[in-house]
Order: structure tokens, then sequence, then C-alpha cells
């Protein structure tokens, strides 16, 4: 049997024990798309260790405990040790989760690990609003010549129609080419330069979240490949998921990089975003 293969057979027999309804975790370890430097595909390990840490628990600001009976259900990593196929087999994978009725929040895994996930989650929302914190607008066209480059995921899923309405915030790292590329989609882009004290955070219909943890500035979370000065504090982006007003159905969190996190502060800051994420999605 092939890698792809067994890891959707591994992952089918995880889903017939989990409950329907449940927030399902799923680890993608890829980062072949990465620009400067690799390290992402070795992120979801360390984001479940902090989430399960005994140094914390499993209650949300919110009120849920994430800990009770049938509300998480962990998946595991996929097998996406075969480049080539990794963006078919993560969206065969997030397909299996929806069709089972769960909730999946992603560990990438490099940025453009999105893409496949929107395509998977396109054909259950026919309406799809989506929220993205980062540093970096992601839209370039092509970077260094690959148009699957973790700078590029929200271009391509612009273009096949993936979303209906995409709203960046954290911004800070913005040429003309993207500024361009905004334009073009309808992008609604909150740049931390002109950062408004209440962003319009109202959507119909259903959101998906995808955070990027450079959103968050250096000091509170190094531990990614590009620092980038200036951006938000975990407390600002806790309390802009917190504030947002509408129906997540699921989310991803990436560009962990553990070569760059020595004491773990930006792994524990990850599973902090996951908790508050996943005490909107259930609320």
């Amino acid at each position: 049997m092939r890698a792809g293969e067994e890891t959707l057979a591994r992952l089918k027999r995880g889903l017939e024990s989990a409950r329907p309804g449940c927030l399902a975790i799923i680890g993608l370890p890829f980062d072949e798309n990465s620009s400067f430097m690799r390290g992402p595909a070795n992120a979801p390990p360390l984001i479940r260790e902090n989430l399960f840490s005994e140094s914390t628990h499993l209650w949300t600001e919110n009120g849920l405990n994430l800990g009770a009976e049938g509300v998480l259900c962990d998946l595991g990593d996929l097998d996406l040790s075969d480049k080539g196929q990794a963006f078919e087999l993560i969206e065969a994978a997030i397909v299996m989760i929806l069709e089972a009725r769960l909730k999946p929040v992603c560990l990438g895994g490099d940025h453009s690990v999105s893409l496949p996930i929107l395509k998977a989650f396109r054909g259950f929302y026919p309406r799809l609003n989506l929220v993205h914190f980062d540093a970096h607008p992601d839209l370039y066209h092509d970077f260094l010549g690959n148009p699957h480059s973790h700078a590029s995921p929200f271009a391509r899923i612009m273009e096949q129609r993936l979303a209906d309405r995409l709203v960046q915030v954290g911004l800070r790292a913005t040429n003309d080419h993207q500024r361009q590329q905004a334009l073009r989609f309808g992008v609604e882009s909150f740049e931390m330069a002109n950062w408004p004290e209440k962003p319009d955070w109202r959507f119909e219909g259903p959101v998906y979240l995808s955070f990027d943890l450079d959103a968050l500035d250096p000091a509170f979370a190094p531990g990614v490949s590009h620092h980038e000065p200036g951006g938000l504090s975990t407390r600002q982006a806790i309390s802009l998921i917190q504030g947002l007003k509408g129906q997540i159905v699921g989310a991803d969190i990436v560009e962990l990089n553990p070569n760059r996190d020595p004491i773990g502060i930006t792994a524990m800051a990850a599973a902090k975003i996951f908790k508050e994420i996943a005490g909107q999605i259930l609320a």
C-alpha cells in the first residue's frame, strides 16, 4: 500500500470512533513551499504537546472545557512524505473529515497548505468567508517562480473562487504587487500602520479562519521563519478571535518554526490560539 493510501486508511479508522460534531485536530507536516527556511513541517507535534501540557489546562476563556469527553478528536498527522501528492492528500483528508460531520482545525506546516484545505471546504460551503491573520498578504502571483509558494496561497484561493470574502488582519509587509492583487480580488486589508480601533468583524454565513503565527509580533512569537516587527500582541489576536461575529466552521494554524523557538514560547502561543479558536467554533 502506498504511503498516501495508508495515511487515508489510518484517518478513516480514526474517524470511525469520532463523535459527529467534535472538533478534529489534524496535523499537516509540510514545508516544501517555504521560501526562506524550512522547519514548519516539524510543528504539529509541538503544538499538540503544548496544548495538552500539564502546565496549563483545556478550558477556553469563554468557559468551554475542551477536555470534556467527545469535544476534541485528535486524528494525528498525515504522512506527506510524497511531496508531489501532498496537496491531493490534504484535500482528500479534509473532505473525509467534513463528510464525517467534524470540524477540522489543521496544524501546519507552511501556509501553502491552506489551498488544498479550502478546496475541500468549498465543496461543502457554497458561500464561505475567509479571515486571514498574517504579517504578509500571501497574494503573490508566484514567488521565486513557484505559484504554490507559501507566499501565494491566497492568490490561488481567490483565482479559483474558493472564498467569497477575504479579510486580512495584521499586515505589515505589503508591497505594490500585493496591493494590486488585493484590489484585483477585492480583499479587505487591515494593515497595522492603519489599525482600526474596531474593525468590521461581522460575517454573514460560514467563516474559515487561517492563522499564520507571524501575525503576532516577534516579541510574542519568535518561532517563525519571517520575523516582521510591529505586529499584533497575543492579547490583541485573541480579542479579535473572540470578537468575530460569525459561524467559524474550520481553521488552520501555520508557520510555527521550531528551529527558531528554543524555549517554546511560540508553540505555547499556537496552543493558546488553538484553544480560543476552538472556543469560538464550539460556542
